[in-house]
């Protein structure tokens, strides 16, 4: 298998600020680990910049001018807990340059699986408004540009990260061509995700969210996406998989307090690759969203690549053995059956048998 890696060591230059959970620390670490331990089979490729007509397919004129007004000032506030440095303009085009690119790598064929290491994150930046550390959309970018250019009609969505996707979800929540999916820790930041925040008009039914409590770990996170997620995917047939992929669910992540572990996202990135590999022909893509724990970024970023690069027998094989992560807590079931009411008039796969 070959897996591109987009990554680049000018992202280290955004500067969120003194004492920032947002920092270099965060992706430096995963280049170290990747240098020091190569995976076969990925390659590293460099990212380009995006172009105004992408950014502008996703977000308002006003937002980026905005942030392209930032451009070589020391410091400018967009919101309380975003901030600028002198090169995060062009920091934040290159990730959603990144995100794009590994998202045509795997639709032409020239990979079977991309990963795009970068930051600043981007799935809180909705139409117009930078916010929740985020410049630019980076995943709704790429999911615009796979309809809009590379001629798909199903795009899937899936954003693991611990907080709820507000700005993915808002650009989309009026269409039925970008099926997302947030599992997000409520209440939490940014106050939205809700189940019945299901999408509107033609795109009803189109956003799912999974609210959890504090503490979910492994099994639970993984029965979520099995559960329910699941039969939805079987019936929206997507043409490609692009993650959300934030490790700030990782359990010492600062911010979080979910108790996910390596085994836990690697069985989940097994669930979402088994999906790519039966309608999609493996075409999977992971952006790197949140993660404040270097360590879980780490492990996060690497679980995503070694299940990229492994056959397809062993992603098949692993997701069978989903019962090895022990069984869900009685809180996780409740959380699928409400959400299989409020979701099976849009998906009748759904209904209880």
């Amino acid at each position: 298998m070959t897996v591109h890696l987009y990554l680049d060591r000018f992202f280290l230059r955004h500067d969120a600020g003194p004492g920032h959970p947002e920092n270099a620390r965060r992706i430096e670490s995963v280049m170290r680990s990747l240098e020091r331990h190569p995976i076969d089979g990925v390659e590293d490729h460099p990212p380009p910049e995006a172009t105004r007509e992408q950014l502008l397919r996703v977000h308002g004129e006003t937002l980026v001018d905005r942030v392209a007004s930032t451009d070589g000032a020391k410091r400018t506030y967009l919101d309380p807990d975003t901030s600028t440095s002198p090169d995060s303009y062009r920091v934040a085009l290159r990730a959603a340059g990144a995100s794009v690119r590994s998202t045509e790598a795997v639709v032409r064929g020239e990979a079977d699986g991309a990963f795009a290491l970068v930051r600043p994150p981007g799935h809180h930046a909705e139409s117009n408004e930078a916010m929740g550390f985020c410049l630019f959309n980076n995943v709704a970018v790429a999911a615009a540009h796979a309809i809009e250019e590379l001629g798909l009609s199903r795009v899937l969505v899936l954003d693991p990260d611990v907080h709820h996707g507000n700005g993915t979800q808002e650009i989309f929540f009026g269409r039925k061509d970008v099926l997302f999916v947030s599992s997000h820790r409520y209440p939490f930041y940014p106050g939205t995700g809700w189940f019945d925040e299901v999408g509107s008009g033609d795109g009803e039914g189109y956003t799912v969210n999974l609210p959890m409590p504090p503490l979910f770990g492994d099994a639970d996170v993984v029965h979520l996406y099995a559960e329910v997620v699941g039969p939805i995917v079987q019936a929206f047939r997507p043409e490609v998989i692009l993650v959300s992929a934030g490790f700030d669910t990782w359990h010492e992540d600062p911010l979080g307090m979910l108790k996910m572990t390596e085994a836990g996202y690697v069985t989940l990135f097994r669930l979402f690759r088994s999906w790519a590999l039966e309608h999609c022909p493996g075409r999977i893509v992971g952006i790197l969203e949140g993660g404040y724990e270097p360590r879980g970024v780490v492990a996060g970023v690497r679980s995503a690549l070694e299940v990229f690069t492994e056959p397809a027998e062993d992603t098949l094989d692993g997701v069978a053995n989903i019962a090895l992560l022990g069984p869900p807590s009685e809180s996780a079931n409740a959380i699928v059956e409400n959400s299989r009411r409020t979701l099976a008039s849009h998906w009748p796969l759904l209904e209880p048998a």
